[in-house]
């Protein structure tokens, strides 16, 4: 008996893959193109996929001796906010999958931690927790809207593009305040 209980899973769900037509025998392949929408939560603090957006995904699904390995890509939206000026970020991005995934009962199920390879349910396989790895690793935790983005002036909070080269703001140091009157001549 497995190690793990899962919950169950529904076949109708839209990263929810059902291996039924694809046979037991090591090389047989299959090919997976859809459009789902994106799970919630899909993302870090100022960068991510908005939930419900499209997702392309376009995956190989090949039966091996030990299960089922998934491999191809995913593509999508990405929304956010500039790191440094805190423009708006409206992007895509195309990643990589790559995860196998073990038939119940099989010697990579019973020898592996939970966490090491992915779990078929009966012939179903969950996309949703490789998916997020893969999009979520592959996000900037700090986004540039552009690679040379110069963000925003410290003392006004004006985004530097938007203001002329000489721009500066002087700031006298209090401690020192006394002293600027000396330079001032008297009218």
């Amino acid at each position: 008996m497995p190690k793990h209980s899962p919950s169950s899973l529904d076949p109708r769900a839209p990263l929810v893959l059902d291996t039924r037509d694809l046979p037991r025998r090591p090389g047989a392949l299959r090919t997976v193109k859809r459009v789902v929408p994106a799970p919630a939560d899909l993302g870090v603090e100022m960068i991510g996929v908005p939930e419900g957006a499209d997702l392309d995904l376009d995956l190989r699904l090949e039966s091996v001796s030990e299960g089922v390995l998934v491999s191809g890509t995913v593509s999508g939206p990405v929304k956010g906010e500039c790191g440094r000026c805190l423009r708006e970020i409206d992007d895509s991005l195309t990643v990589n999958v790559q995860e196998l995934y073990a038939y119940e009962n099989s010697t990579t199920d019973e020898t592996t931690d939970e966490d090491e390879v992915g779990r078929m349910q009966d012939d179903l396989i969950d996309l949703e927790p490789a998916l997020r790895d893969a999009v979520v690793l592959t996000l900037p935790t700090n986004p540039l809207c552009r690679e040379d983005c110069p963000g925003l002036c410290p003392d006004c909070g004006v985004h530097w593009d938007d203001l002329p080269a000489d721009h500066s703001h002087q700031q006298i140091d209090p401690r020192w305040a006394g002293l600027s009157q000396l330079n001032r001549t008297e009218e």
